[in-house]
């Protein structure tokens, strides 16, 4: 009888589900976006009343849509967007306010008083990640502040701290299970990633009650079940989304690496079961708890992605459909000097600027719709070039190849010069939803679906390779325009 695992991928702008069977076949996907809020500029926020609704919603379209028994359903793998903050009530579950996104900016003075304090160094040896208000740490002091009563509930135990898997894994056994893994743990800014455990330190740094937060757990073992039609269904798997798509993509040994062309866009490597400390502004951080041990990665992690190009579309009208995006890109032979900085919330690695706003340059009397278009595409795959070079010079190690994933990983033009101006070759697997798919192998594995590892990396197959073509004289001379762009848009919002 064919096993099937269910996998929910709780996005920064949709909701997912998809059911893989063993053969990772997909057999049915259902998708449902959700409200972005923007109260104030450089704010970013999600009900997390509609983040349950839609994601609850898609997994049950998914499974009436699948016509599948519920008793063949092995086990539900969950994935989500990291760093996102969410407090509710204890007892009622009802969140306390708003869930303040990754991408928000509303605590770099909070961050800046842990620097001002010298709590830097330690923050980096500790948890691997950079002062930022990209992490969680500062979102939850943030939150304590601005509620009613809120430090006084906190320390009662009457409030809860959760990343979003958390959040949908209290919601899905009913308020029974609070847990997090230690993929998305070490995202928070509190979690040793050595000890593995929350840091008393910086709790007392921020004045966090360790009794809000939730227990650290592997990233696959069965943590609890949800009622599904009946049916107790084992929720078996958990990581943050882009430790997902690594696992996904069968990163598996030190050395392989990934980047998925999301929202944001997020390059990480294996680097083992040894944490590999960036001297070139890339985070070290934890790649997935498996089999009572856990690997880690180095990270580097563009805020703006594939969002510069839904503000294209949205905000700017310049077409209709993301998809479009290649055509127009291709319609001019080059940018006609143009630079986009998509620096909307900032600038993450390698420049972690909290202050840096977006910016387009060289602009001209002939400078055409395409042209910004163009430019927008490729500043995607500028900062990921960046990134590649920091992780280079990190580990003294050329990366020959990157595999690519995410809903951008379809465009030829962006693969295409991904690889030109990296310098590598970029490989696309057959499958691209390998964030849903990592979620899905965790579970798979603690349900006995997969039985190993080397059984999972047979199934990984190559769909198209993009060899790089640009001479190295032209890619110098377009990374030192783009440099000279980035240095134009740091600091602006200070």
């Amino acid at each position: 009888m064919s096993k099937y695992v269910l996998s929910l991928d709780q996005g920064t702008t949709s909701s997912r589900a998809i059911l893989f069977d063993q053969q990772q076949n997909i057999i049915a996907v259902s998708q449902k976006e959700f409200t972005q809020f923007y109260p104030q500029e450089g704010w970013v926020e999600h009900n997390p009343m509609e983040i349950w609704s839609s994601q609850y919603a898609v997994m049950m379209e998914v499974v009436a849509q699948s016509g599948i028994d519920v008793h063949d359903l092995a086990a539900i793998g969950i994935t989500n967007q990291r760093e996102t903050t969410i407090v509710w009530d204890a007892a009622t579950g009802a969140p306390v306010c708003n869930a303040i996104v990754w991408q928000c900016r509303r605590t770099a003075d909070l961050v800046d008083g842990l620097v001002e304090r010298g709590l830097s160094g330690y923050i980096k040896e500790k948890t691997g990640l950079l002062p930022d208000a990209y992490f969680s740490a500062t979102k939850i002091r943030w939150i304590l502040d601005h509620i009613e009563d809120g430090q006084r509930r906190a320390e009662a135990g009457e409030l809860r701290f959760g990343t979003v898997d958390s959040w949908l894994v209290w919601k899905l056994t009913g308020g029974r299970v609070h847990v997090t893994d230690v993929t998305n743990a070490s995202r928070t800014m509190l979690y040793d990633i050595h000890a593995l455990d929350w840091d008393d330190t910086l709790l007392q740094a921020l004045n966090i009650p360790r009794c809000m937060l939730p227990r650290v757990r592997s990233s696959s073992e069965v943590y609890g079940y949800t009622d599904i039609l009946g049916v107790d269904v084992p929720i078996a798997g958990i990581a943050g989304d882009q430790q997902a798509a690594l696992f996904g993509q069968t990163c598996f040994e030190a050395g392989d690496a990934k980047n998925t062309y999301g929202t944001g866009c997020f390059l990480l490597m294996n680097t083992g079961e040894t944490p590999t400390e960036s001297e070139n502004g890339l985070v070290t951080t934890i790649a997935i708890g498996l089999d009572g041990k856990v690997q880690y990665a180095l990270e580097g992690s563009v805020f703006v992605g594939g969002a510069v190009i839904q503000w294209l579309r949205d905000e700017m009208r310049f077409f209709n459909d993301s998809r479009d995006a290649e055509y127009y890109a291709q319609k001019v032979p080059d940018n006609g000097g143009v630079y986009l900085v998509p620096a909307f919330t900032g600038l993450g690695a390698p420049n972690w600027d909290m202050y840096a706003r977006g910016t387009i340059v060289g602009i001209t009397r002939g400078t055409r719709r395409e042209h910004i278009i163009r430019a927008a595409q490729e500043s995607i795959a500028y900062q990921v070039a960046d990134l590649v070079r920091a992780m280079e010079a990190d580990t003294g190690l050329k990366l020959r190849s990157l595999k690519a994933d995410g809903g951008a990983s379809r465009d030829r033009f962006l693969m295409q010069f991904q690889a030109d101006i990296s310098d590598c070759i970029v490989r696309r697997p057959a499958i691209r939803e390998t964030t849903a798919l990592g979620a899905a192998y965790l579970a798979g594995l603690a349900t006995g679906v997969w039985s190993s590892r080397d059984e999972i990396k047979q199934l990984w197959e190559c769909e198209m390779i993009y060899q790089p073509q640009m001479e190295a004289q032209e890619r110098e001379r377009l990374l030192s325009s783009w440099h000279k762009a980035v240095g134009r848009s740091l600091g602006w919002a200070k």
